[in-house]
Parts: C-alpha cells; structure tokens; sequence
C-alpha cells in the first residue's frame, strides 16, 4: 500500500528532526533545568528547585550590558563597512577584477579567527597605532583593552558575514531600475534610497541577523582586545563553567542570554516582515 504523502513527508523529515531535537533543544532543556538548580560543594550540578540563580543576575549585569550595547554597534558598524564594499562588488566592480576581490573578502576566513584577533592586539597595541600616533603629537592614546578595540575586531572578524548576503541581494538587482530612474531626472541619491536600498533589504536583514546572534555569544574577541575589561555574556558564561564550576548559575545566565535572543530576534523580524510587506515602489521617482 502506497504511503500517504504526509507520512512519506513525516518519515523524510524525521532524521533532521531527531538531529534538531538532539544536538539543540535537548541541550536547551538541560540548561533551564540546571537554571533552577544549585552549586554543589566542590562545583558542578546540584538537582533542586530555587529562582536563586536569577535573582543573583544583577551580579553579573556588566557583561549583560556590555553584550547589549556593544553587540547592536558592533553589527551597525559591521554593517556601515559592509554596505559600500558590497555596493561597489555587486554594481560598480568590473566582471573580470569582482571574482577576485570576492575571494579577497573571504580570504581571512582561511585563517583561524584565533590569529587574526592576535594581529589586532599588535596593531593596536603600544608598538602600533598609537606608537605612530605619538609620532605625529597624540601621546597618550590607548586603543588595546577598550571597547574601542572589541569594536574594530568586531567588524574584522565578522564583516564577511555582513557582506555576502548584501552582496547577492544587490548583484539581484535590475539594472534597468536604475537606468530608468536616471531616464527620468532622478539624482542619483534617490535612485539609491527608493531603488537600490529597499531591494536590498532581505540581504541587511540576513547579515545583521547573522553578524547579531553570533555576537551575543561571542568571547574570544572581548577576552584578547578587550583584555579582561570589557566582559560579554559568553565570558562570563566561560568563567563560570569552566573556572568557578558553577553550572547552576551559569545555566541561568545562558538562559537569560536565549531568551533575550530570541525577543530581540523576534521583534527585528517582526519589523523587517512590515517593511517587506510596504511597496518599495512606493513614491518612487
């Protein structure tokens, strides 16, 4: 007997849903079962049932703060980097140099972030940047261990991430738009903000949804620039896990963590569906 199609539907399905259900929620559940637990005498995991965990998050509200104010600049200046660059590859660049500078952007992703993240302490360390500095009358200037620092590794390390899905939303784009819109006495800067911007919007809202989520959860780059003075969540979730051994708490701090997330996460989407939903053609020209 043949197999009704939403059975061989469910049976197609089941090996990626048990893999989801595996390798992501069931951690998940664990987390917030650990959450309502307490630190045994020697760390770990101690079964119980207390909200002591989260009423002890304001001691960790510095790396909360930080994650959330330094986490929307890093992928607003992610994105302010990225969108010219990805504006010039798609429409401006000649077909024979575009492959080439493509693979230019993706090329640091060949090095493990590790290294790359160490050059940066050397460049903005007192042998580099402000070692020039000096030399031109700027005395004093401290880049490395600010979130000055944290800022730019930010966008170095994640501006791939930014540019590519840009890139495909624009290199979509209908020339013939914006021939027609000069056709018709448009400036340039208008053509750019009622065409090319709103068509590029899906590939925005993909690359800071990316460049977003993984920096909630970021700690290499605010443990190396920031040298222990500008702590994300993902450092404190380190030092209680792996340092203090203290699974219940830190539990609660990730879980926290995911459910920010996923407000945040939910409310950009929300936004971005409503502009999708409105005419871009609207007033145009």
């Amino acid at each position: 007997m043949a197999l009704q199609a939403s059975t061989r539907r469910a049976l197609l399905l089941a090996p990626a849903t048990a893999w989801f259900a595996a390798m992501l929620v069931l951690p998940l559940i664990f987390v917030f079962v650990f959450s309502f637990g307490e630190r045994g005498p020697a760390g770990g995991y101690v079964p119980a049932f207390t909200l002591a965990q989260y009423a002890n998050l304001p001691a960790r509200f510095t790396a909360f703060q930080n994650t959330l104010v330094l986490a929307p600049l890093g992928t607003l200046a992610a994105l302010l980097v990225a969108y010219p660059l990805a504006y010039y590859l798609a429409v401006k660049a000649s077909p024979k140099w575009r492959t080439l500078l493509l693979v230019m952007v993706i090329v640091p992703f060949w090095t493990s972030i590790l290294i790359r993240t160490y050059a940066w302490i050397f460049i903005l360390g007192g042998q580099g940047v402000p070692m020039l500095l000096e030399y031109i009358g700027l005395e004093s200037i401290r880049l490395i261990n600010t979130p000055f620092a944290v800022l730019v590794g930010i966008v170095y390390g994640y501006l791939p991430l930014m540019v590519f899905p840009i890139y495909v939303s624009l290199e979509k784009l209908d020339k013939r738009l914006l021939e027609a819109a000069a056709d018709l006495g448009s400036p340039p800067w208008r053509s750019f903000w009622q065409v090319t911007l709103p068509m590029s919007l899906p590939g925005v809202a993909t690359g800071c949804m990316l460049v977003f989520i993984l920096l909630m959860g970021e700690f290499l780059i605010p443990a190396l620039l920031g040298g222990g003075k500008v702590f994300f969540i993902g450092n404190a979730l380190v030092d209680l896990f792996l340092q203090s051994r203290n699974w219940a708490f830190g539990s609660a701090v990730a879980a926290t963590l995911v459910i920010l997330m996923l407000v945040i996460v939910s409310l950009y989407m929300k936004l971005m569906m409503r502009g999708q939903r409105q005419d871009p053609a609207q007033g145009m020209f």
